[in-house]
């Protein structure tokens, strides 16, 4: 269904809440050794994204040193090594983000959305619009929250990204007796 709504081809389970998915994937991002090899430490987040997020992630990210940047797309440059984009935004905006990703592109960042799964019914999906990864909460589909904790966060992606995930990826197989079962398919930084 993830991979469906997001139209990006990896995604995964275990992940806390929104916030916690987002820091992952600046993490992936900032961790990415093609994409980052210039080893920048300069996040752009566009100013809509959600502040409990944005909580989150100033505290994950303090520890690398990492220096966020807020306000207008046109601080975007090549001392970032991702962009973080809302979609729908924090107040409920939509917006197409197509400029914002092409530009970010143009710098060799890691495109990052954190979007809503029930919006991506109608909306143009991250992967089609050229997002690298794609993070947000399931609770709107009807996942409970656990035990008065988080709810359920999703992690889709690209192909390039597959052996820095976190998590658990399950992948489909077949048996000997083409019975079809399903297993850990790849193992990603946690197992």
């Amino acid at each position: 269904l993830v991979t469906e709504l997001t139209a990006l081809p990896i995604t995964n389970a275990s992940l806390l809440d929104e916030g916690s998915a987002l820091a992952e994937a600046v993490n992936v991002a900032f961790q990415h050794p093609k994409r980052n090899k210039e080893g920048r430490k300069k996040l752009y987040v566009h100013p809509k994204v959600s502040v409990y997020s944005l909580d989150v992630l100033n505290l994950r990210v303090e520890p690398f040193g990492i220096k966020i940047e807020r306000g207008s797309a046109e601080k975007i440059s090549d001392e970032h090594f991702a962009v973080v984009l809302p979609y729908p935004a924090e107040d409920g905006e939509i917006f197409d983000p197509r400029e914002i990703i092409e530009k970010a592109k143009q710098h060799t960042c890691t495109v990052i959305m954190v979007t809503d799964l029930l919006a991506l019914t109608l909306l143009c999906p991250p992967g089609e619009l050229g997002v690298d990864i794609a993070v947000g909460s399931s609770q709107r589909f009807g996942v409970p929250m656990g035990f008065g904790g988080p709810s359920a966060a999703f992690f889709a992606t690209k192909e390039e990204f597959k052996r820095q995930v976190p998590g658990r990826i399950v992948g489909l197989s077949k048996d000997s007796k083409s019975n079809v079962a399903y297993r850990l398919s790849l193992q990603v930084r946690e197992q």
